[in-house]
Order: C-alpha cells, then structure tokens, then sequence
C-alpha cells in the first residue's frame, strides 16, 4: 500500500496516534517498503508535527483520529512531499482527496506485485537507516535519531538474551504497550523484541497513564513490564492510599511483610540464598496478593527506564518482593545500554553493559565521576540532516557522549549522578529543555528578572522567579528596592509596589495576576502538557555572582540554585494534588 501511494527509498512515514496495531503495521510497512519509520508524538502541536514531517521528507503520514487529522490539514500545504494521509482510529468524517480510511488504504496494495517489494526488500542493506527517533534538542529543534536496520535487530537480539526473554516456541512472553511508541523505550520494548523472540503484546487504552493501565494488567497479566518511574510512583500511591484506608490488623500485617521482604530481599542481594519461614508466610499473606492486584502475577521481570527512579520506589516494590530493575540508555544508542539483572542488581545502578557493549567515562574526576559514554553496535547513524550536531555526539573515536555525568564500580555496575545538559526529565520521562520556558516567560512578563524551571525527576514543571531591583554597585548584592522600569510597569498594573519584599509580603495581586497571566499565556504556546508549568514561586533576592546563583559568566548554575532554594522548590510540591 505505501509502494502504491508512492513511499520513495528514505523518505518518512509520519505516524500520529496511540499505540495500536495500525501503528505497528504502519511503522514495519514504511520500512519493509524502503522508507523511514517516523514516530511522532500525539501531543505535539501542529507547529511541532510540520517540524518533523518536513524534515524527514515524509510522503505518507498515518493519523490515528479526527482530532489528529485537524492538525495534519492546518499544515499540509507546507509539506511538499506529502502524497497521503491516512486515518485508522475512527471512520473518516470527510471525504478529501488523498485521504484514505485505513481499509481503504490496506486494499491499495493488492495489485502490487510481491515481487516488486521482494526486490525493494532485498535491496536493503543492514546499515541503512530505517527508523527516525525524534528527540528534544537542549535548545530549538527536536534531531531526528538516524537508526540502521543493524541497530534495532542487534539491540534486539542482545537485550533480548539480556533480559533473558524467552523465545515463543518454549513459551511466549506477553508484555502490554502502553508508552509512547514514538520514543525509542517503547519501539524496543512493544515492536522489535516481541519480533525478534516472538512475544505477544497487548494494547492499552489511550488513557492508560491517567490510571487505566493497572486494570489492562490486570486483564494481561503480562511476563515482562517496563514502568516509567512515573508509573511506579503511581502504582507505590495508589497502594499506600489503599493501605491507610484499612483495618488495623492489616495494616500492622502489611507493615511486618514489608519489612521481612526488605530485610530478605536486602540479604539475598548479599549472597544469602535461604528463604526465612516468615518470608514464605508474607509471601502467602501479602506478596501474592499484591502482585495479583497490580496484574504483575505473571510477571517475573519488571523494569525502569527512560528516567531516573528513587531509592524510596525500589525499596517500596522490593519490600513486597517485586523487584525492579534499572536500565539506563538512550534513543542514540537504540534504546538500552546497561541493564540490571537478578543475579547482578546494586542499589541506585543502572546495572553493567550489554554483551558486546563498551562504556567509557571520559575525563573522570577525582571520585571517578565524568561523561559517560557509549560503543557499539547499538549506536545511531547520527542525525538526520544536522553533521555538526552528529560530530558533537560522536567524537573521532566512535564513542557516543551521552551529556550524563556518572561513575562505574570495580564490578563494572554504573551509577549515573547527573547531567551535563540541562535539560529536565520528568517523571513521566518526558525530556524538557528548560531554556526555551524561561526565556518565554521572561519576555511575557517585563518584571522578572529570573526565571528557573525545576521538576527533573518530579510529575510536573514549576518555576522559581525573581523580579529585576537594584543591586549594590560596591558588593554585587541584590538589594530590595525595584529597578525604575520595574516599578514604572508595576504602576501601568495598578500596584504602588517599590520593594521586591512588598509584592511578596501582600501577594500583590496585580502583580501576582500579571505573572499568571503571562505564563498561562506561555503555557497555551507549549508543545505538549508536561511541557506547562503548573506552579511558580517568586523568591526574595534576585540571583547574583555574590549570592552564588550565577557563575563568573553570568551563568545560571542549575544545581546551586536546587539546592539553595531547596526549601522553597519541595513546598512547590508539598501540596500538589496527586
């Protein structure tokens, strides 16, 4: 069907929608077809969606509903080498032309000669790109990940044995996809390895990290789960308000299980191998029970990736004996490069690399902290169209440079402790670039001086910000009294404010309504939902090279401001409805 459209060798496939098996089908037929399977997130804005149609050059884009179809139609005619667009979700509610329903578009290809995409077919080499990750670039554009047919088989293959995923003809593993299938997490995990071992996989609904997605794994009871630590978090609140509604008796025996499971688990990662007596009555009492009511009976490997988790989450799951595994890498490297397994776990370790995988930490510091990097067959092409940007990730030598900062252990087990790039993960593993944000807001609001975006690692963003006021011309502090355009602007909002303390003391409300005003405004213009902030605080002083927010360059420095204002960010998050 893309031969009969006219698909053309390496041009992209757009795919818009939830995982489903169109998105399957769609995604292996672009590429058995010669084309670029192209992921597109469901979220993005139309601006987003042209960004990354026009820059694979897409022919084909495969929508999955009306709603996504809308944004498609207020950008086609920018897309020159677009031919069709198909929808598979629902039926179609207008007829247009080169617009086909997905049945439609199935019958298109029956009077194309299979020989005539055998031979597309084997004129295919391994090291040709056939799939393009898109990923958030720290500033500006998303880089399309170049990824070989070599690359996703390879990884497939090793991860796979890694995982020690079973092949169908001895018994078939089930996993349920539910992760965006335009990230590479979910590409691996949902599409090649159940190909390459012959798994089967299970569709969520759309609304599956809202909360629906414990009740298809209920229904699955898949073998093999990988969680976002987002969605760890939410299953670990989820029972510990079930748990607090509950009798006392049980409460108190849930209490006794968690700490046998930990204490035992804790023992058996130290080598004890025996099983306690009262370990297999918790596991009768309680473990059973959970892992049935989270779906996870069935299933003996579950994982975390995409972002980092916390200590807190694994040590919950671990004390009702579910043991999570960390696995670190990146679209770059085909999705994983270090995986924890059950014979070789460490606390807060992304595990060691794959067979046939080499880590490098580059420039190590004193506590053997430095860039990790990667080598291997699992590594991109680079990015499409962008060869400087290939050349910074790349270096001469063929080692990948994530922008992590970490360490590995004698045992070969890596740790990562932070990042170069600045760029936040959320907990929902969503990469942000926080640049972009501030700079929005700043140029919403004239008063702010500085804007800070927080919540890597947290369920959503929220921002510190400081208003522009004078600073000590002798010392370089920030004084209390606001800069004469400041309060210019302030009188233009109906405030008498002078003092940075006034504003905050009072909770001004024009000013206050004048800065909610500006980041709503900013927020209506944002790519997708994680991509908002939510909350904002303004703090007291702005930020100084004497007060250590800002570096000899005027540079904001990202993790002394975390952690100065620490206080301030965790209220952020203290009352945040859940």
């Amino acid at each position: 069907s893309c031969l009969q459209l006219g698909l053309e060798r390496f041009h992209g496939v757009c795919i818009l929608g939830f995982n489903s098996p169109e998105w399957f089908i769609a995604d292996i037929g672009a590429i058995l077809a010669g084309g670029l399977a192209v992921g597109i997130y469901t979220t993005n804005s139309p601006e987003a969606c042209h960004y990354v149609a026009e820059n694979c050059s897409a022919n084909i884009l495969v929508v999955e509903n009306h709603k996504q179809l809308q944004k498609i139609l207020e950008i086609q005619h920018k897309l020159p080498h677009l031919k069709a667009i198909v929808q598979y979700g629902e039926e179609l509610k207008e007829k247009r032309p080169n617009l086909y329903s997905w049945k439609e578009f199935m019958d298109l290809g029956k009077d194309v000669p299979d020989t005539q995409l055998r031979e597309i077919i084997e004129s295919q080499k391994p090291n040709q790109c056939c799939t393009l990750i898109y990923t958030s670039g720290t500033t500006g554009q998303p880089k399309g990940v170049m990824l070989s047919h070599d690359n996703l088989t390879w990884t497939a293959l090793v991860a796979g044995r890694f995982l020690t995923l079973t092949d169908a003809r001895e018994k078939q593993e089930v996993v349920v996809s539910y992760l965006p299938l335009s990230h590479i997490a979910a590409q691996m995990m949902d599409i090649w390895l159940p190909v390459t071992f012959g798994a089967q996989v299970a569709f969520a609904q759309p609304d599956a990290l809202k909360g629906t997605l414990v009740e298809t794994l209920r229904e699955v009871r898949p073998t093999a789960f990988l969680g976002v630590p987002r969605v760890w978090e939410k299953m670990e609140e989820r029972m510990k308000s079930i748990g607090a509604k509950s009798s006392m008796l049980k409460r108190k025996v849930a209490s006794w299980a968690k700490e046998v499971g930990l204490q035992t688990n804790l023992k058996r990662m130290n080598g004890y191998s025996e099983v306690p007596v009262n370990f297999r009555l918790a596991r009768h009492l309680v473990y059973k029970k959970v892992r049935k009511a989270l779906g996870l009976d069935r299933c003996t490997k579950c994982y975390t990736g995409a972002a980092p988790i916390t200590r807190e989450t694994v040590e919950f799951f671990l004390s009702l004996n579910i043991h999570v595994y960390e696995l670190y890498g990146m679209s770059e490297s085909s999705g994983p490069h270090t995986i924890s397994q059950p014979h070789a776990f460490k606390f807060s370790s992304c595990g060691r690399e794959m067979t046939g995988c080499r880590t490098l930490i580059h420039k190590p510091d004193e506590d053997g902290i430095g860039e990790i990097c990667f080598a291997g067959r699992h590594i991109f092409m680079g990015y499409l169209n962008m060869e400087e940007k290939t050349k910074e990730a790349i270096d001469e030598d063929g080692w990948l440079h994530s922008g992590d900062l970490g360490k590995l252990d004698k045992d070969g087990f890596l740790y990562i402790t932070g990042r170069i790039k600045e760029l936040i993960i959320t907990a929902g593993g969503e990469n942000i670039a926080p640049v972009p944000i501030e700079d929005a807001v700043k140029e919403a609001v004239p008063i702010i001086s500085n804007a800070m975006l927080v919540g890597d690692k947290a369920k959503f963003l929220a921002m510190l910000l400081t208003l522009k006021c004078n600073m000590d011309t002798e010392t370089g502090e920030p004084g209390d009294d606001l800069t004469p355009e400041a309060i210019e602007h302030c009188q233009k909002l109906g405030s008498k404010a002078t003092k940075v303390s006034e504003i905050i003391n009072s909770k001004d409300k024009a000013i206050y309504g004048a800065i909610q005003k500006g980041i709503s405004a900013v927020n209506d213009r944002a790519v997708s939902n994680a991509q908002k902030v939510q909350k904002w605080v303004v703090l007291e002083k702005d930020f100084s090279l004497f007060g250590g927010e800002l570096g000899p360059t005027m540079k904001l420095k990202r993790s002394a401001v975390v952690e100065k204002y620490k206080d301030q960010i965790a209220q952020l998050y203290v009352d945040a409805p859940t």
